[in-house]
């Protein structure tokens, strides 16, 4: 099976990213994170919780190689009038000029029109580049197809929440990058339990990380799949789902069995995944 691509088109975005991007909530250390840097991966995802590896390999990579990066910096604030303290705040940490991502982050209805002006005030004053949304209420993200300050979509997908399957992809269909928001995915290990032998079925094999991040970007409608590496083996992992590429159908099976039994076994599974 061919590789995944180096670069794909992040939607209406247009911007240039690596099929893998990585979290700033893990404990990876500076070297792994160079490691993925220089293997192609630029989408950086600085969130609520930081660390500062992350933070110490972004500032190394911003001194000369900036232009290759696209930094994500993420707000949970309701408040329009904070939404600007965050981003200036996140920058000076970064020490960036801008980022070109601001997410808002877990919107399960459309964002205040304050909230959201103050993001289009940061993007006019040239803070930002584009505007993406997160959300766990899926079915609102086709109402929002069409307006195109939001550029990017977050939502979770792995083998065992789907969901996204019947409910966001489908109105993605046969339309460009351009036409679309670029779609980012996450959780792809759910939480480390697809990876888990003790919630795997009898008779079938435990899925590795490098399996979790190979499911969800074998899905036409996933442009980007974020990747949460704690440590140097786990972001070998991750890296190593780039050069597998797609899987084949018998592999996609497998990981919609492990899944299905992971759901049917947890409590509240179905409160997660948003039913």
């Amino acid at each position: 099976m061919a590789a995944f691509p180096k670069r794909v088109t992040l939607g209406r975005s247009g911007l240039s990213v690596s099929k893998l991007g990585l979290g700033s909530s893990f404990r990876a250390p500076v070297s792994a994170y160079r490691e993925a840097f220089e293997r192609g991966v630029n989408y950086f995802y600085w969130g609520s919780v930081r660390r500062s590896a992350m933070k110490r390999a972004l500032r190394e990579i911003s001194g000369d190689q900036r232009d290759e990066l696209v930094v994500v910096l993420q707000s949970y604030s309701r408040v329009g009038r904070l939404l600007g303290v965050f981003v200036e705040r996140g920058l000076r940490d970064l020490g960036i000029e801008r980022a070109e991502v601001l997410l808002l982050g877990w919107h399960n209805k459309a964002p205040s029109r304050r909230v959201l002006d103050a993001a289009l005030e940061l993007k006019e004053k040239g803070r930002i580049g584009c505007i993406a949304l997160s959300t766990h209420h899926r079915r609102l993200l086709p109402t929002l197809l069409d307006d195109d300050r939001y550029s990017i979509w977050h939502l979770r997908y792995n083998a065992v929440h789907r969901g996204a399957e019947r409910e966001v992809f489908p109105s993605l269909e046969g339309r460009e990058p351009a036409g679309r928001p670029g779609v980012v995915s996450y959780t792809a290990t759910r939480w480390g339990n697809l990876c888990d032998p003790r919630k795997t079925p009898p008779g079938e094999r435990t899925p590795s990380g490098t399996d979790c991040y190979r499911f969800a970007l074998s899905n036409p409608s996933v442009d980007l799949c974020l990747s949460g590496p704690d440590d140097a083996e786990q972001m070998k992992q991750a890296l190593e789902a780039l050069e597998a590429g797609p899987m084949g159908e018998d592999e996609l099976a497998w990981m919609r069995r492990v899944g299905d039994h992971i759901y049917a076994n947890a409590s509240g599974a179905s409160i997660l995944d948003g039913k």
